[in-house]
């Protein structure tokens, strides 16, 4: 008979608590993460540490969040010898973004990885998140197997997604189902689009994904009629799925069809 879950094995679950505990894939996080010394760095579920200690050894600055009373309570032994770690137990979706240039870092609740996401993109001085997700989320949101997702594409022109690497299922306790990924969202330097141009290509992103007609042709020609033509521009059949359409096509179109 299998023992019965205890008040803790219930919280990990609510929590969507899964724990790194292999030191490769910690380490492979942190080179991903590159802590820069003169920024701020925010950590998401900072759990028992194993992600803090190391990130606080690169980085001048470290915000760790942790919600878990249990995880925090450990999380603040392991960083009692870390004066430039400061610990904060408590809800990071509530929180609001600080008001200096920072990154993000962060083996995140699986389940609020589209929360936590929204929270990044709308972070007017983030520089750049580093979040270890479902393997699959990181692929689908970066473009794997030639697939775009509406959330990419809406955002590439001020935001660079990239998949760079993968953590396998066994490196957590507990063991989760799947493997995770290891996503980079980093704001770009420059934007691909002035302001000015961002809303009128976010309009043209939101109507392609529309779904009208099975095609982002058959979305496009109720408000562009010259749809076709670009289209051929790019070489691009008039069949072609929405989500098979490329960033920098996307750009391209909307450079078109501003013309």
């Amino acid at each position: 008979m299998a023992p019965r879950p205890t008040e803790r094995d219930r919280s990990r679950r609510v929590l969507s608590q899964n724990f790194l505990a292999d030191p490769a894939a910690v380490a492979r996080i942190v080179r991903a993460a590159r802590p820069d010394p003169d920024v701020l760095l925010v950590e998401v579920g900072a759990g028992r540490g194993r992600l803090t200690v190391p990130l606080a050894a690169r980085c001048g600055r470290l915000v760790a969040y942790e919600i878990d009373p249990v995880a925090a309570a450990d999380l603040a032994a392991a960083c009692a010898g870390l004066p430039g770690v400061t610990l904060r137990r408590a809800d990071f979706l509530a929180a609001a973004p600080p008001a200096e240039p920072f990154d993000l870092v962060g083996n995140i609740p699986w389940s609020l990885t589209a929360a936590v996401v929204r929270w990044c993109l709308a972070a007017d001085r983030l520089r750049a998140a580093t979040l270890l997700t479902q393997r699959e989320y990181a692929r689908r949101r970066t473009g794997h197997g030639g697939r775009w997702t509406r959330l990419t594409i809406l955002t590439w022109p001020e935001y660079a997604w990239r998949s760079v690497g993968t953590v396998p299922r066994t490196a957590f306790r507990p063991v989760p189902r799947v493997d995770a990924g290891i996503l980079r969202i980093e704001r770009r330097p420059e934007p691909l689009l002035s302001p000015a141009e961002l809303p009128a290509y976010r309009r043209l992103v939101e109507v392609g994904f529309g779904g009208v007609g099975g095609s982002l042709a058959a979305s496009l020609r109720r408000h562009h009629p010259r749809v076709d033509g670009a289209l051929r521009a790019l070489r691009l059949p008039p069949e072609t799925l929405v989500g098979a359409v490329w960033p920098e096509q996307w750009l391209t179109l909307f450079r078109l069809l501003r013309v």
